[in-house]
């Protein structure tokens, strides 16, 4: 739901863990890297040159530094998934991947969050660590609330953590779809909800792989079209389209255009494991692309007052074809920071800041660990 407020412009909450992230192939594991939805948002963000606030807990053991601190909990192990690929590929050119969680760091509370108000906020659990009573002090907070659905409908197996999906109207978090603007969901995650309902409640965006996403909003949908990549790690895709979707919503974009300018985040990051690297140039070109797009959508929705929400707006072919020229711009070598498990706690390892940006950043914070 979109409240008629004024906030101070681009200012927005991410809330979600950081996570230790390993990668195994066939029980070896292959990579260990910085993981948690927010991670790979701030990436694109940062880029874009999009202020945000994040709110992130960790434990004693988080093994990386990040632009935005997170608030440590010291008697607690960071939040851990394991991702076990198979080396067999199947009709669609996908591997198969299970995904576990080895072990949780605490959930973020309503009492968590600042006291202010936001122009956008992002409900991004990973692991189970956002709750009803949170995300309704974020609706609260926000003028506009996007959810990455898999932080209201992930439950994991009490033995090995494995995780798996609960229908949406059993999650708890049903009754606050009505108040939320934007709910993102990848193709397998859809069969947790009906779209037909949803749609009817808030605008819903579907990821679809290579096949690009589609957008629903009331009777109205629109499907948008991919950039070819090469996978390599699927890792944070979605996290980074919904980056890319909302950074676009954000610079004055129309849904559909921001949808696109998600895809190619989206695509992006598979082509790298764990957060992108992305070239400084790609940023620029990128942006020059989004304000002369938003200049012509613009100039046209001053003539079409009367179009709908999901219309494609003329000139988005070009758009399209302006991104994949910026697609083609080589992002950074990819740079692991590695940590070992059997070794506590594991000394924090820099990675390199590749941006400069008007963020809004909060020193470490330790807590006992207790629910307010």
């Amino acid at each position: 739901m979109v409240r008629d407020r004024k906030y101070p412009r681009h200012q927005g909450l991410i809330v979600g863990n950081y996570c230790h992230d390993v990668l195994l192939r066939d029980d070896i594991v292959v990579a260990e890297t910085l993981g948690g939805a927010v991670s790979f948002i701030s990436a694109v963000f940062d880029g874009m040159l999009v202020c945000h606030n994040s709110i992130s807990k960790v434990g004693w053991d988080f093994a990386y530094s990040t632009h935005h601190e997170p608030i440590v909990v010291p008697d607690s192990k960071t939040t851990l998934f394991h991702a076990h690929f198979s080396s067999e590929i199947d009709g669609d050119g996908h591997q198969d991947r299970i995904l576990k969680r080895v072990c949780a760091c605490d959930p973020i509370w309503p009492s968590d969050l600042p006291e202010s108000r936001f122009n956008f906020g992002m409900a991004v659990g990973v692991g189970g660590e956002i709750l009803p009573e949170t995300l309704e002090k974020m609706l609260e907070l926000c003028e506009t609330v996007s959810v990455d659905i898999q932080a209201l409908i992930r439950d994991f197996d009490a033995i090995d953590g494995t995780v798996k999906l609960v229908d949406l109207k059993e999650s708890g978090f049903y009754h606050l779809l009505p108040q939320i603007g934007f709910i993102k969901a990848s193709g397998e995650e859809t069969s947790s909800l009906d779209i037909e309902e949803v749609r009817k409640l808030c605008c819903v965006v579907v990821t679809n792989g290579k096949h690009g996403c589609t957008v629903y909003w009331q009777d109205e949908e629109a499907q948008i079209g991919p950039f070819p990549t090469n996978q390599v790690d699927p890792t944070g895709a979605g996290d980074s389209f919904l980056a890319g979707f909302v950074a676009g919503l954000v610079q004055g974009l129309p849904v559909a255009d921001a949808a696109l300018l998600g895809n190619l985040f989206g695509s992006l990051a598979v082509g790298q494991i764990g957060v992108p690297k992305f070239d400084l140039r790609l940023f620029q070109r990128v942006k020059e692309e989004v304000q002369r797009r938003k200049v012509q959508c613009n100039s046209y929705s001053e003539m079409k007052a009367e179009d709908s929400k999901l219309m494609k707006v003329p000139g988005f072919e070009q758009f399209h074809a302006s991104l994949s020229a910026a697609n083609m711009i080589s992002t950074c070598p990819v740079q692991e920071c590695q940590w070992d498990l059997s070794i506590s706690p594991p000394e924090t390892v820099d990675q390199p800041k590749l941006f400069s940006s008007p963020v809004f950043e909060e020193t470490v914070q330790t807590i006992d660990g207790g629910k307010p």
